[in-house]
């Protein structure tokens, strides 16, 4: 048997690393051109099985993303002679470039300038699928989620999510739903969802242990959207939440890769122009929008000079305004944390304990570690600590379940 050597764990990481970077692009870009879904995903796939076998030996390759496109490419061509496909669809994929998939092309037309993946997020998100096929196929294809992960999101069991999948893809292809970004009633049908699958893709790059070029991803997708529809303010809204969340990517850890909480952020880390574009970007909403008021109590954050001088008070001001506009359990508990520091924690202790009728919240590892925290500034240190650590009992992601930890230990 061959052991592995220090090599093959290299070439592994690089293979997930590019994987997770680019393999919706890949699926994203044959989609367009074969229409089958099933085709573009196997092939993107057994990409990914090749450069595990070939990447240990042959090195990692300069561009990865490109290397992983070829083989797709070459793969689905490979298919598509077997099957006698028409030869226009042979020729369309024959001529897909062999560059970066992130690569922009030169001098598009604005039809042109539509990412395959944004036009996926759309046809994921057609009316014409059940709405949870919508947000099954968007983790899927768009944002890679595993459908064992998926299932288990939608308490589904994983057979069942996989007929899910097969049957929304199925349906995409029988209706011939258009691989497109829609126009006129049918765009303002369909652009919340579009929206929320961003935003999720984001959350996926942001968590705790998320990895960061998912929430790349997300802004660039954003920009490229709010280029194509320029003047709508949920749009821009979600573009500047993204940019300010973003701007705090190098101050979130320590040199031992814990989180750190906001108080305890090196501010002047933080992407000081992506603050200015965010603001930029915000000058251009109306606060009427769930992103526009988000990204309003994003931007009270990433400019405040510290921990102290932040405005608190506007924060649950606009807090009020989101909970009246979208109302959810981590909306109020978020407008309770927002209460206690603006008007005290008790103030703060009595809306949490209001979010958390009916016991929604009883368990989540933030709604226990926001009781933490104002309990702790009330003065009950032996109880917070307490908190403190049912909470990171709670909690799922390691480095947040440390920092929670730590927050016990200081107190």
């Amino acid at each position: 048997m061959t052991e592995a050597t220090p090599a093959d764990g290299d070439a592994a990481r690089a293979v997930a690393a590019a994987g997770r970077e680019t393999f919706a692009r890949i699926a994203a870009a044959l989609i367009r051109v074969t229409g089958d879904w099933t085709l573009a995903e196997d092939c993107a796939q057994e990409a990914l099985a090749l450069a595990l076998e070939r990447w240990p030996e042959d090195g990692v390759p300069a561009n990865p993303g490109g290397w992983l496109m070829t083989v797709a490419r070459n793969r689905a061509i490979d298919v598509l002679r077997r099957a006698s496909t028409e030869r226009r669809k042979l020729r369309e994929v024959a001529l897909l470039s062999l560059t970066d998939p992130g690569d922009p092309a030169p001098a598009p037309a604005k039809e042109d300038v539509v990412d395959d993946r944004l036009r996926l997020i759309f046809t994921c998100c057609h009316p014409a699928l059940p709405l949870e096929a919508r947000v099954g196929l968007t983790l899927r294809t768009v944002c890679g989620v595993p459908t064992a992960d998926i299932a288990r999101a939608l308490l589904v069991s994983e057979s069942a999510m996989t007929r899910r999948l097969t049957r929304a893809k199925t349906k995409i292809a029988d209706a011939g739903i258009p691989y497109r970004v829609p126009a006129g009633p049918a765009l303002a049908e369909r652009l919340p969802g579009v929206l929320a699958v961003l935003y999720l893709l984001f959350t996926r790059g942001y968590d705790a242990d998320g990895q960061p070029a998912f929430a790349e991803e997300a802004i660039r997708l954003a920009r490229l959207l709010d280029r194509l529809l320029p003047g709508r303010s949920e749009v821009s809204g979600l573009l500047a939440l993204f940019l300010f969340q973003h701007s705090r990517r190098d101050s979130r850890r320590d040199d031992a890769g814990d989180l750190l909480t906001l108080d305890r952020q090196d501010r002047s880390r933080w992407d000081h122009a992506a603050i200015a574009e965010g603001l930029g970007v915000l000058a251009r909403t109306t606060p009427d929008g769930p992103y526009a008021l988000q990204a309003r109590i994003a931007a009270c954050h990433a400019t405040a000079a510290s921990a102290e001088a932040t405005d608190w008070a506007a924060i649950a001001r606009w807090y009020d305004g989101l909970a009246r506009l979208q109302r959810s359990p981590v909306i109020e508990l978020n407008r309770a944390v927002a209460h206690g520091y603006a008007h005290g924690p008790a103030a703060g202790l009595a809306l949490l304990a209001a979010a958390r009728t009916g016991g929604t919240l009883d368990d989540h590892p933030h709604a226990v570690a926001a009781e933490a925290d104002l309990t702790a500034r009330l003065g009950d240190r032996a109880r917070a600590a307490a908190l403190f650590r049912r909470a990171a009992g709670l909690s799922s992601a390691g480095s947040e379940r440390r920092a929670l930890l730590d927050r016990a230990a200081r107190l």
